[in-house]
């Protein structure tokens, strides 16, 4: 075999597993906008930091012991984290507006193909999946004009660059226009000198650029006095310019992807003074749009202080009043009124955001003009980092491996603090809601509990009496002893919802899963697979809240343990249940276990609940359930039973008893 045969042997290899690798990346993104799906539906956050750390940490892990570099694998995922939050937020922020989606738009932008602007509009609409329509511009004014007379669907503009910092020409003509800023995009900004093929540095005696670029590469130019410099209208125009020179002595600053257009290639990259060169771009429109809650926000306002000492920062206390972060302030003189100023702000907030709302209202009321220019979702993607010691190349069999990987069962005190269920891990109590049902962080919820029926009347006709008891929930068991239980689900959850009451069902066999699904609000895991793992992961993959109910013989340990494996898969709605455990004096009735409520309180940030269905009779749980929440309970599920008598005596009973609750114990 010869040298030149292994090496082409070699390259094939690496190019199908570059087509591999490609594939999966494609597979990824779409599974991708599978989450953004249920965020749409549960109204959740885009980003989870918290999982992207866990995520990182184990990749890394995983990473070094196959021989590849901590730093290399976390740089890599970062961007893969990124283009993935970016591809969900442009995902969530269509479905907000479909009124404005439409197969192709038109863009205008400033100067030709090959601009910076160009760039930045196509990226916007290749992550959009819609096809641009493209309309080169040769001034801010003329973009704005195109945008304001509807020949644009679209216009792109550059506001400020990490080197030369804001671009006053876009804030002074933000002053003026009745459009509406609706996105945002930040690009990187590779600056080459761009030259006919065979062009060496030597050889150049005029350069071609905008200002902009010109004065971002400043250093770069300084140290060649000889070079001659003609300004252009865009980077685009100035690439123009040195592919009809047909000369070997001009060259232009641009990118090398908008050089290609013009056949032109690079003789000196890397020009921009500053190592991490980005430019950022508004987008505007005609219409404001809508933002999702789940999305991260900005909104861009205009105003004009009183002309007086301290108007300025009295203004900027009102946002500080209300936790507004303010990520950029620009000042500009207003024109016809010398020495006062118009000021832009960007705040990181959603204009539909309550705070926002009333800081505007404050505002009104002290700024002699005041204007939003638009909310639109932020593109800023802060990559997720990692401790240094998370970096860190350590043998495999060292002590501190065991403890990160958790596969340590003999110092539980330290492997606490690396739970998911932990107050270390994350000090702020977690609260589940939906719908009126709210427990957890000092919210009591109150859940009734039947048993599902053939005749969804039943539960008809008891919804209103649960409503008026008290009750934000009824959780129905016994799914398995029903045929043809779809339809019923539905029947049973829409005359829950016409009470506002949360529809819960109790998975207490693997198969009910599937069937409970589609039409629970939220599911309870009976203590009867509390150790069925698969199950608990398939739990963990879902996107609604999940009551957890503790086996009637697991130790708190154990009980953390599938907390865990369910919150370790993706699902942080987690809500524990402590219904009873087995005692060894042959009692019938298994008992409340009150000692580990504490214990559990004590040490896990989850939301824990009690259920006095199977440990105490109804005539004789007022005491338990009222002992309960002053131990710190966010929650109690009530028991009706057929069997134990007339049902409307029980709700008039659990009506007292949650009735004691709300005025003698001030049930929140």
């Amino acid at each position: 075999m010869t040298k030149e045969y292994s090496l082409n042997h070699t390259r094939e290899q690496i190019s199908a597993l570059d087509n591999e690798l490609l594939a999966l990346l494609a597979k990824r993104r779409d599974l991708s906008l599978d989450v953004a799906r249920s965020k749409e539906v549960d109204i959740r956050p885009i980003r989870d930091t918290q999982r992207e750390k866990e995520l990182l940490t184990r990749l890394v892990k995983q990473g070094r012991e196959q021989g590849l570099d901590a730093h290399y694998v976390l740089s890599l995922y970062q961007s893969i984290i990124e283009d993935s939050v970016l591809n969900q937020q442009a995902y969530l922020q269509g479905r907000a507006n479909p009124a404005l989606q439409k197969q192709q738009y038109t863009i205008a932008y400033l100067g030709a193909r090959g601009s910076y602007s160009y760039l930045a509009a196509t990226r916007y609409c290749e992550r959009r999946q819609v096809t641009m329509q493209d309309l080169g511009c040769k001034s801010f004014d003329e973009i704005v004009q195109a945008v304001e007379s509807g020949h644009a669907d679209y216009g792109f503009l550059p506001i400020e660059n990490t080197s030369s910092g804001s671009i006053n020409e876009v804030y002074d003509v933000l002053q003026h226009t009745s459009l509406s800023i609706v996105g945002e995009t930040t690009i990187e900004v590779g600056h080459c000198l761009l030259a006919h093929p065979g062009a060496r540095l030597s050889q150049i005696k005029t350069v071609y650029a905008h200002p902009q670029p010109i004065s971002q590469c400043s250093r770069f130019l300084s140290h060649h006095p000889e070079l001659k410099l003609e300004y252009c209208s865009s980077s685009a125009e100035a690439m123009e310019q040195v592919f009809a020179s047909n000369e070997m002595t001009v060259a232009a600053i641009g990118s090398a992807e908008g050089g290609a257009l013009y056949q032109l290639e690079a003789v000196e990259k890397e020009l921009a003074n500053q190592k991490i060169n980005q430019s950022r771009f508004i987008v505007v429109a005609r219409k404001a749009i809508a933002v999702p809650e789940q999305l991260p926000a900005k909104c861009t306002l205009i105003m004009a202080t009183g002309q007086k000492p301290g108007a300025l920062v009295e203004a900027l206390l009102v946002l500080k009043a209300h936790n507004l972060n303010m990520s950029k302030l620009e000042s500009r003189p207003i024109p016809g009124t010398p020495w006062e100023e118009m000021f832009y702000l960007d705040l990181d907030a959603n204009l539909s955001n309550e705070s926002m709302q009333k800081a505007l209202k404050e505002l009104e009321r002290i700024t002699r003009f005041i204007k939003v220019l638009g909310c639109y979702p932020c593109e800023t993607v802060n990559p997720t980092q990692l401790s240094n010691s998370q970096l860190m190349i350590e043998p495999t069999t060292s002590r501190t491996a065991e403890l990160n990987d958790g596969n340590n069962d003999n110092d539980s005190s330290i492997q606490t603090s690396h739970r998911r269920w932990s107050l270390t891990q994350k000090p702020q109590l977690t609260q589940i809601t939906h719908g009126q049902l709210a427990i957890g962080n000092g919210q009591f919820g109150a859940i009734a509990q039947l048993k599902l029926t053939t005749d969804s009347q039943d539960i008809a006709q008891q919804a209103k009496q649960l409503k008026e008891a008290g009750f934000q929930a009824v959780l129905l068991t016994g799914i398995q002893h029903v045929q043809h239980v779809s339809p019923l689900l539905d029947e049973v959850k829409r005359a829950l919802h016409q009470f506002d009451l949360s529809c819960v069902f109790e998975i207490e066999y693997e198969t009910e899963l599937k069937q409970a699904v589609g039409h629970a609000d939220i599911l309870l895991i009976s203590g009867k697979q509390m150790h069925h793992k698969p199950l608990l992961q398939q739990i963990g993959s879902l996107h609604i809240p999940v009551i957890l109910e503790r086996n009637t013989m697991a130790s708190v340990d154990e009980f953390l343990a599938s907390a865990e494996t369910i919150l370790s898969c993706g699902n942080q709605q987690v809500i524990l249940c402590e219904s009873g455990i087995r005692t060894f004096n042959d009692a019938v009735k298994p008992a409340l276990d009150l000692a580990a409520l504490v214990q559990i309180k004590a040490m896990s940030h989850l939301p824990i609940i009690i259920n006095t269905s199977y440990a105490y009779e109804p005539l004789n749980e007022t005491g338990i359930v009222i002992a309960a929440k002053q131990l710190r309970a966010d929650g109690v599920i009530l028991p009706f039973m057929p069997e134990m008598g007339n049902v409307d005596e029980q709700i008039s009973l659990h009506r007292q008893c949650l009735s004691e609750l709300y005025h003698k114990h001030r049930l929140v």
